[in-house]
């Protein structure tokens, strides 16, 4: 297309995921209990960790910055949605389109970073028991979450600054309820060639690095408990990745599936609606996942509700009794 047809707009348009107007304060609903729970959720999962000393240990407190990474990622995108659903308006500026991939690819590939990180933990907590303790030391900890957000917030910066070099045709339509990096490519008017790369190369090294790192760990770990003479201890051991296994194939699989269903259909709005389960389902099922089957974190739990329960009647006494 000619650079004469092209034109430095101020907003793009999300379709989002319903076009019928009745069905609209159903989805507004639906996704703000969905919101208000991943928030309350992994809050309550930081609140645990940061208030019982016995939770101050390297796996509770790569979950802690998990939870805070997942209300950071659907932050992202979920306000705008309602905020767009609640006003009837599809527009979202250039800027804030820009402003919203730059933080979806943030917490995105931090959330993959940290799976990965956890499942190395994991590793030298089964594989290596007695020296778990001097390999996984708080500065390790703190080193590994740093690197982390250094390469996503790279990252994440040189994925935005390709995208301004892009030019974009009148009325641009993004057929998704944010906007998602591919498909803004894809509406590009001009030469693509170096975005579609970067982001190739990219991908390949923060997700599939990670996951091949994620599987490497989980072989060791099964190799490892194989090795157990007794159930009860191949059980204990099990149990102490479960949860995280759990969350692992909950978030690879859904976004496996979302892109595996949007090559297949080439429907944009099936992908759309496929793309919730990873963006929204899955942080608002993970502290379910490790709440329910850990017991550290229901009973760090019952403590700071016992706390904050005595703390609220001390104040009332106090108040009634000057």
């Amino acid at each position: 297309m000619e650079r004469g047809n092209d034109t430095q707009i101020s907003e793009f348009l999300l379709l989002g995921l319903l076009e019928e107007p009745e069905l609209q304060p159903l989805l507004f609903g639906l996704f703000l209990s969905m919101y208000l729970i991943t928030v309350f959720g992994n809050l309550l999962i930081i609140l645990a960790v940061g208030s019982d000393s016995h939770l101050h240990t390297p796996m509770y407190f790569f979950l802690a910055n998990l939870s805070f990474v997942d209300i950071c990622f659907t932050s992202t995108t979920i306000p705008k949605m309602l905020q767009n659903t609640q006003t009837q308006s599809k527009v979202i500026t250039y800027k804030g389109c820009i402003t919203q991939i730059y933080f979806l690819i943030v917490f995105a590939v931090l959330d993959v970073l940290l799976l990965s990180v956890m499942a190395y933990d994991r590793y030298v907590a089964i594989c290596y028991p007695l020296h778990y303790t001097v390999i996984m030391n708080p500065r390790l900890c703190g080193l590994l979450v740093l690197v982390s957000w250094i390469m996503c917030v790279l990252n994440s910066l040189l994925q935005s600054l390709m995208i301004l070099r892009l030019s974009f045709c009148r009325e641009v339509e993004i057929p998704h309820f944010f906007c998602e990096l591919h498909q803004m490519i894809q509406l590009a008017c001009s030469d693509t060639f170096l975005n579609d790369m970067v982001l190739y190369v990219s991908t390949v090294l923060l997700a599939g690095g990670p996951l091949a790192g994620i599987l490497y760990s989980y072989s060791k770990i099964i190799f490892s408990i194989h090795r157990i003479s007794s159930a009860q201890g191949k059980y204990k051991a099990f149990s102490t990745c479960a949860s995280h296994l759990s969350v692992v194939s909950l978030f690879y699989c859904t976004v496996l599936g979302v892109y595996l269903s949007s090559a297949a259909t080439q429907n944009y709005q099936t992908s759309a609606v496929a793309s919730v389960m990873y963006t929204v389902v899955t942080p608002m099922l993970n502290p379910f996942i490790y709440s329910l089957r850990n017991r550290d974190i229901k009973r760090a739990l019952m403590r700071f509700f016992r706390r904050t329960a005595l703390k609220g009647t001390i104040v009332l006494v106090s108040k009634k009794c000057p």
